[in-house]
């Protein structure tokens, strides 16, 4: 076994309280899941807040956050380190996850199962019972800080034979179900956070109804609660609302020309 404590870089930490509206208990069973040291596995559709609540975990939990974006590219070896020509010098540097093991942060793997299948070989003796990172290239073991919490997410609706997630992975983990909020919060987010009336809120919400109810007949998914709050800005900032729901919603989730035009008709509806 190998353990040796890390110092993370500052801007890991979350200084101020990122704004977060809870949807049910997934407060409370992530900050179960982190003093019992259990992984956790987020659920749901793009822009519905998951990448935010893990923001607002880390800074409730005072520990920094790693966050990596996972690609068709990612590898092992991009988690968990190799070696590097430095100085004339082959030295060994430390992956994200490395880092992270050492240093008793939150590792974040987002969209896990677009990287590549090799991860999953690596992040299994992390999210049981061993709590171990295995690095082959220094022949060591190393043992997660008590601190350190390791935390995944992805979407099922995206869900292929090529891209699952297998129950050998799965049932590691403690899930979280995550969706759009409903009406009544979702318009108090988009508020709160493009500093637009509950008004013009509600009705950007209303569209994304409308284009959630399309998913299946011709729209692989609706307009998330992130476009929304994208809309929202644009239209504080001046922009006309149809042009504004015309660039960052429809734009964003289709490139079909008869449903971007279903689209802007729904927006020219409301606004």
């Amino acid at each position: 076994m190998n353990r040796v404590r890390t110092l993370v870089p500052e801007e890991h930490f979350i200084q101020e309280q990122p704004y977060y509206e809870p949807i049910g208990s997934e407060i409370a069973i992530f900050e179960a899941a982190y003093q019992n040291g259990l992984p956790v596995l987020l659920k749901g559709p793009t822009g519905c807040g998951k990448t935010r609540f893990m923001e607002f975990m880390a800074w409730r939990l005072k520990r920094p956050l790693i966050t990596v974006s996972c690609h068709d590219d990612l590898t092992a070896s991009d988690l968990v380190g190799r070696f590097l020509v430095k100085g004339g010098e082959t030295v060994w540097v430390d992956g994200p996850l490395a880092r992270a093991v050492r240093a008793g942060a939150i590792c974040y793997l987002d969209e896990i199962v677009e990287a590549r299948k090799d991860t999953m070989v690596v992040i299994h003796p992390l999210a049981d019972d061993r709590r171990m990172l295995p690095i082959e290239k220094l022949g060591i073991l190393l043992e997660a800080d008590e601190n350190f919490c390791l935390s995944i997410s992805y979407n099922p609706g995206y869900q292929s034979v090529l891209k699952d997630l297998k129950q050998s992975t799965r049932q590691r983990f403690v899930a979280l179900e995550f969706d759009y909020p409903a009406a009544e919060l979702e318009q108090k987010i988009v508020a709160n956070e493009a500093k637009v009336s509950t008004e013009v809120a509600g009705k950007l919400v209303k569209l994304a109804q409308m284009t959630r109810n399309l998913k299946g007949s011709g729209l692989e998914e609706g307009a998330s609660t992130r476009l929304l709050v994208h809309a929202a800005k644009l239209i504080s900032a001046g922009i006309e609302p149809v042009s504004a729901c015309q660039s960052a919603v429809a734009q964003a989730i289709t490139d079909d020309a008869e449903m971007l035009a279903a689209v802007q008709e729904l927006s020219s509806s409301l606004f």
